[in-house]
């Protein structure tokens, strides 16, 4: 009888202390994304998974890269709006219990968070179905956008960034915040250095996938800090650094290697 009940209360002591487990690691799971800035609940738009898009090269679209200020009235569509994202912020590998982005990050402290404004009718779906205007949190680890608020907010964005109109007329725009903290907790003030670096990292990259997808873009970082944290409805500690108005160029753009090797054997005379 008495080892009967101390098989049983062995036993149950087990089943407890798996239960308290896995309680403890779901929690803990959701504290990390939490604290990441990651938005739990509400719309969640799964874009399509990442792929190869354009045949374009590397060399191609660096020699191509230029700020676009004008646009046409063309929407973008979801893929290329999807693999901009990725592109900017998302996640390339798993390496034990965490995740390589497209862009280097000091000690893979990953202090950025990436907001989208986007317009009415301007992210196209298919023929007739268009994203919802609002704005938008890309979480890296689904590759998704988390609706933030409805409606559209690119006259908003227009005057926080000082009415520059590239910023007013473009369909799509990526915003990006920064929470030093995560970078500057464990580098101390150099941190702030390491920060803006991997922000400039992130902007290449949006320059680089816009102009191989055909679009366009420009870095703006004229504005009102408080305006554009009040656009995105962006949380306590997170900083604008960048926006980048993204949409189809009005007057396309093209150079060849031909211009560059001619700028080159002048400047070698």
């Amino acid at each position: 009888m008495k080892r009967g009940f101390l098989i049983l209360a062995v036993s149950l002591t087990i089943i407890a202390f798996i239960t308290a487990y896995l309680i403890y690691t779901s929690l803990s799971v959701k504290t990390r994304h939490l604290e990441r800035g990651y938005y739990v609940g509400g719309e969640t738009i799964l874009l399509p998974l990442p792929y190869v898009m354009s045949e374009m090269s590397v060399e191609e679209s660096i020699l191509n890269r230029k700020s676009i200020r004008e646009w046409s009235s063309e929407a973008i569509g979801i893929n290329q709006l999807s693999i901009i994202l990725w592109c900017t912020y998302g996640v390339t590998e798993k390496i034990g219990d965490w995740y390589r982005r497209s862009v280097p990050s000091a000690g893979a402290t990953y202090p950025l968070e990436i907001y989208v404004v986007i317009g009415e009718r301007s992210v196209r779906v298919n023929e007739t179905t268009y994203i919802d205007a609002g704005v938008y949190h890309y979480n890296p680890l689904t590759h998704s956008l988390n609706l933030v608020k409805r409606g559209d907010f690119r006259n908003d964005l227009y005057e926080a960034a000082l009415k520059q109109e590239w910023v007013g007329k473009a369909p799509v725009s990526i915003v990006i915040f920064a929470v030093y903290e995560r970078t500057t907790g464990r580098y101390g003030e150099r941190g702030v250095r390491y920060v803006h670096l991997e922000a400039g990292h992130a902007g290449q990259n949006i320059y680089l996938c816009s102009t191989a997808l055909g679009l366009g873009t420009v870095a703006i970082g004229a504005f009102h800090d408080s305006m554009v944290a009040e656009v995105v409805s962006a949380k306590a500690g997170e900083q604008p650094l960048y926006i980048f108005p993204i949409g189809v160029p009005a007057k396309p753009y093209s150079s060849s290697f031909d211009n560059v090797h001619r700028i080159i054997i002048e400047n070698r005379r």
